[in-house]
């Protein structure tokens, strides 16, 4: 009898540690999985200016196209930065003179840019981004690729839309 019971515990596993053993194996296969989504993958195109476009023409197109912010190229498409409405509305509310605006048909929009461009590669892991994203308390970051020409971005969207099955 003594025998039969000590078959019977060695045969059998708690059930608890079965589940545990199992969570334990998804939980790593979809940490895999997440690690092999990269920015270019899912990034979005960029709204993107030229970086001698005047900050009124940059101005109009962002309230045409209901857009919140720019990515700003030279002329070889690589980043220069990044000029959110808010800048431009500060930079606005500072030099305007006499309600006058003309000045800003003049201005360069790469005069608006206060930082240096902060962005990714095509390669980089979608969560090292929304690291980036939650650190620096950012809506969207650039995406580059390798000679450092803007291809797109990745937004608080483009995560909201893809994280949630890895989580799920």
């Amino acid at each position: 009898m003594g025998l039969l019971k000590s078959r019977k515990r060695t045969a059998t596993m708690p059930r608890n540690r079965v589940v545990e053993m199992a969570t334990r194996h998804v939980h790593k296969r979809t940490a895999r999985e997440i690690r092999k989504v990269t920015c270019g993958r899912v990034m979005l195109p960029a709204h993107e200016v030229d970086e001698l476009d005047s900050m009124d023409r940059v101005m109009r197109t962002m309230i045409a196209k209901d857009w919140d912010h720019v990515m700003v190229t030279d002329d070889r498409g690589v980043l220069v930065g990044r000029v959110h409405a808010v800048d431009l509305l500060k930079l606005i509310g500072r030099n305007r003179i006499n309600r006058e605006l003309h000045w800003m048909e003049a201005v360069p929009i790469s005069e608006a840019v206060t930082q240096p461009p902060l962005q990714v590669s095509t390669r980089t892991p979608l969560m090292a981004a929304v690291a980036l994203l939650l650190t620096h308390d950012l809506n969207q970051i650039a995406v580059v690729d390798d000679e450092g020409g803007l291809v797109g971005i990745v937004s608080n969207a483009v995560v909201a839309r893809h994280l949630p099955r890895f989580l799920l």
